[in-house]
């Protein structure tokens, strides 16, 4: 137990460093700013269902969804 709480301690301290350089974000998108644009505009126009969209820009409709709560929130 000790040797786990120990590891516990050092992932706390090394998140804590990383959060406090601004390097603790996540994994980041693989898709360029552009492609999300062209997945985002229909669905903005209002043009077709997120499923339909989806299957247009050949990407999960979870996929989907994540850019359209990621474009609420940033704008």
């Amino acid at each position: 137990m000790f040797v786990v709480d120990l590891i516990r301690a050092r992932s706390r301290e090394g998140m804590t460093v990383a959060n406090a350089k601004g390097s603790l974000r996540g994994k980041k998108s693989k898709r360029s700013a552009s492609r999300e644009a062209h997945l985002l505009n229909p669905q903005r126009a209002g043009a077709h269902a997120m499923s339909k969209i989806s299957a247009l820009c050949n990407v999960d409709r979870s996929t989907a969804n994540r850019a359209t709560q990621r474009a609420r929130t940033a704008g």
